[in-house]
């Protein structure tokens, strides 16, 4: 990227959220806004920020002849396009709160959520939408209009369901905008918290924006920058770092196809910019890893050369290496960023711990991997490592005016105003989260060196996966545990892919049920076989069924012997104690991973 354009909006000149939007369009009308693949088309589309503004303005009229108030909640339902983008600005240009929702979640929390914030508008995707929420139509009775991207089949079980060709409407000018208070709700964001039911955050439009800026200052972002956007934007890591900064700095969003596409539109589109969490880079790594192993063991010398005098380069703050560098550069690492598109150079890793062995590969093959911190409640953003003083070992530092301490047991306090306002209809909680001086409370053991926050573990069990998703462990292991059969559980999944468990099986319910299914328990080959496994997975599953869908074990390991306070398996108090559970069977939970 030659050209290096800085045209950031400022809060004032936005003032709002939708405010912010109509700046850029003001700005740079007819630049790249946004691109997506059109599959009725086969190519991928642009649209300006000025075609997107039409967009916005015919949903927003829409929008003004259906039932609602300002305050009222609409929801979001579908993958991210530009449609996305345009009905949020629409709906927030009404003073609306926006809900957005997971595509993949299970039908009883999408209804749990609709029903908790009282949702009086769904904009769904399609017909694969509709007939994952078919189960669950009776509770969607309250929605005024449920509006689909894709023209659908017609629908007995949604009678109020219409197309959003036909409902959006080109031809007439919005009333004059709503405009927003700064301190307005501009949206509920869903995050499992320490019980099984979602919790509802706050975020205003000011907690947005000065997240926003605040990020912008600690990270230049110019107005030639394009980013892939592939995360949810239903997460608030996506939707600050991959929405709301290109509208603050005017720089473009293409919108990945899928997951699985993601190899082939990296290298389409070549993006400057790449959000992700640790998962995506650890999907490459161990491709790389794979690669590398079929090679010749001079290919293979070469490889770790490349990563070795790289990485030495960096600590070196990127001297050195002598001639060796730029033939390992043009012989291995330069190829390998060509296959992540061939431009990048800003790679931002945050949601969950990145392995150190990754952030040393990539890092060493010349990417500029850059970890960051935050929660959901912090709108998200509280620290990254500034490109000039990356620690890939931390999470780097504080966002301008952000506040950090350390508070009773080393847990991390932080205070902002990217603060959330609290928990939706939830005061206990939020009092439980922010004290009486606005200090909310991170759950997070933390040390601080240089200004650099380093995470050294969790006040309270919460599990990370590696796609970023945070599950509360104990409430998993209670419901599994309701099944007569599992006299003990232990979930983990920390910097996974997906969760596993460790179940003790009753002994004598297990011989009775297991006898029921042909099973001979007679042999000791039988507790772990895949047709035992594959059953004992099942029957949990019904347990764990008002948990987010991303909370869903796909692997166990089953063992015969319970833990006790005399093997040290357990406290006096008859708590487990994982740490010591897990190294006691560490070979177990490495087949549960085993090629992942």
């Amino acid at each position: 990227m030659t050209n290096k354009t800085l045209d950031v909006i400022s809060i004032e000149d936005a003032g709002n959220l939708p405010g912010l939007f109509q700046q850029r369009v003001k700005r740079t009308p007819e630049a790249i806004a946004y691109r997506h693949f059109d599959s009725t088309q086969s190519r991928w589309v642009d649209f300006t920020w000025a075609e997107s503004a039409r967009q916005i303005a015919a949903i927003q009229v829409a929008l003004e002849k259906e039932d609602l108030e300002t305050g009222d909640r609409v929801a979001l339902m579908l993958r991210n396009c530009p449609q996305w983008i345009f009905f949020e600005q629409a709906a927030l240009a009404m003073g609306l709160v926006v809900v957005p929702l997971y595509t993949d979640d299970r039908a009883e929390n999408v209804s749990y959520v609709l029903q908790d914030a009282g949702v009086k508008l769904l904009l769904v995707e399609g017909d694969a939408t509709l007939l994952k929420l078919a189960s669950i139509r009776a509770q969607l009775q309250g929605l005024l209009r449920v509006v689909s991207v894709q023209t659908c089949e017609p629908s007995t079980d949604f009678s109020r369901l219409t197309p959003l060709a036909d409902w959006q409407i080109f031809d007439e000018t919005p009333s004059v905008a709503t405009t927003p208070d700064i301190d307005a709700l501009a949206t509920l964001v869903y995050t499992s918290g320490t019980t099984g039911r979602p919790k509802g955050v706050m975020l205003s439009h000011r907690n947005i924006l000065f997240n926003t800026d605040a990020a912008v200052q600690q990270y230049p972002i110019y107005c030639e920058d394009l980013l892939l956007s592939f995360l949810p934007l239903s997460h608030m890591f996506e939707r600050t770092l991959g929405c709301y900064i290109p509208m603050m700095t005017g720089s473009t969003v293409a919108f990945a196809r899928s997951v699985q596409d993601l190899a082939e539109d990296l290298i389409s589109q070549q993006p400057t910019i790449l959000i992700s969490v640790p998962r995506i880079y650890e999907r490459v790594y161990n491709k790389i890893q794979a690669q590398v192993a079929n090679k010749s063991p001079f290919a293979q010398s070469l490889f770790h050369s490349a990563v070795e005098t790289g990485w030495q380069r960096f600590q070196n703050g990127g001297s050195g290496g002598g001639l060796r560098w730029p033939i390992l550069n043009a012989l291995v690492a330069k190829k390998i960023m060509n296959k992540l598109g061939g431009r990048l150079r800003l790679a931002i890793c945050g949601g969950a711990p990145l392995s150190g062995e990754v952030a040393k590969t990539f890092i060493g093959l010349g990417l500029n991997l850059i970890q960051g911190y935050g929660l959901t409640e912090t709108s998200p953003v509280i620290s990254g490592n500034p490109e000039n003083d990356n620690d890939p070992a931390s999470v780097g530092v504080p966002l301008p005016g952000v506040e950090i301490k350390v508070g009773a047991n080393d847990e991390l306090l932080t205070r902002s105003p990217s603060v959330m306002q609290g928990y939706w209809n939830n005061p206990e909680a939020t009092q439980a989260m922010i004290d009486k001086d606005g200090w909310l409370h991170t759950g997070d053991k933390v040390r601080i060196e240089n200004n650099h926050i380093y995470i050294t573990g969790r006040l309270k069990e919460i599990i990370v996966l590696s796609n970023g998703e945070k599950i509360p462990p104990a409430d998993m292991e209670m419901a599994i545990t309701l099944d007569p059969m599992v006299e003990q559980a232990l979930v983990i999944g920390e910097g996974k892919p997906y969760l596993s468990v460790i179940v003790v099986l009753e002994s004598e319910t297990w011989k009775v049920e297991a006898e029921t299914q042909g099973f001979d328990v007679s042999d000791p080959s039988v507790l772990n076989s895949k047709p035992v496994c594959k059953w004992i997975l099942e029957r949990i599953a019904p347990q764990l069924k008002d948990f987010p869908g991303y909370a869903k074990v796909r692997a166990v390991t089953l063992l015969d012997t319970p833990w006790n306070i005399d093997d040290g398996t357990m406290t006096p108090t008859m708590k487990l104690r994982r740490t010591i559970i897990m190294e006691k069977n560490k070979h177990d939970i490495e087949k549960m991973y085993k090629g992942h």
